[in-house]
């Protein structure tokens, strides 16, 4: 059992769990909860160390032998030591270490999701999850979007990272995935968040192959962006409202996209 936190292992964990640097250098993250471990392992992510308390569910026991079998280091470790590393309030006692990986781009593209510098872990958390939900084929981020690997984002998204290519690329790569990988290329639509700007989401035909942008918190999307566009959609708000959360905003359009192409 592991009970000091000098070890190196769970210092290691410590600076995954709170550093996008030390992910990258290392190229590996840190995912907490059963479910969430879950959600990797029948992904077929790999694990390189496990580590739980005696304090484990019945379901996060069955977990962990199936961990063990993939030939990943189980180890036990402190109650109090779960607490300081867990980023939840209440700790569900298991937490591990994956490599990263990113996920291939299908060959055809029709249905994409393109975040730009949407900062805030929660939102992006949210609209990868609702990206997955929808079927959508991939995501693929602005340099300026936060990392889909902290922890704050892999709670928010549910697991979504493991089954979506999350892809953080620039511009021009951007550019050139939407023109090359559809016949005819994806026309790109803005999320449109200024009043006054914008055509109603229904009254766009969003049945054709596309990738919808959808803009920070903030200051909303870029000026590159926003010269891609091919066209600006909006959500109407009777309300009276200037905008709604970056979240919320990109879940509704996702899916007006969906009513359009199952109607």
């Amino acid at each position: 059992m592991i009970t000091s936190a000098h070890n190196p292992k769970i210092q290691q964990v410590r600076s995954l769990a709170g550093r996008r640097q030390e992910r990258q250098q290392a190229q590996a993250f840190v995912v907490e909860g059963v479910r969430l471990a879950e959600e990797a392992l029948q992904s077929g992510w790999q694990p390189h160390n496990v580590f739980f308390t005696d304090q484990l569910s019945g379901r996060g026991r069955a977990l962990l032998e199936s961990f063990s079998k993939t030939g990943a280091e189980v180890e036990e470790i402190t109650p109090q030591l779960m607490e300081s590393l867990a980023e939840t309030e209440a700790p569900q006692g298991i937490l591990a270490t994956f490599a990263m990986r990113n996920l291939p781009l299908p060959d055809q593209l029709d249905f994409v999701l393109v975040l730009d510098n949407v900062r805030d872990p929660g939102n992006l958390g949210t609209l990868l999850r609702t990206a997955g939900a929808a079927g959508m084929q991939a995501a693929l981020l602005t340099p300026g979007t936060a990392d889909v690997f902290s922890p704050k984002v892999l709670r928010a998204g549910m697991g979504a990272q493991f089954k979506l290519p999350t892809l953080t690329l620039t511009w021009d790569t951007i550019q050139s995935i939407c023109q090359a990988r559809s016949n005819p290329p994806l026309k790109i639509f803005l999320a449109e968040g200024r009043p006054g700007q914008g055509t109603a989401c229904w009254e766009v035909d969003l049945r054709q192959p596309l990738a919808l942008i959808i803009g920070g918190e903030a200051d909303g999307a870029s000026d590159t962006a926003r010269r891609l566009a091919d066209g600006l959609v909006k959500i109407p708000m009777p309300g009276g409202s200037e905008s709604l959360n970056a979240a919320v905003a990109g879940s509704i359009l996702i899916f007006e996209i969906v009513r359009q192409r199952y109607a």
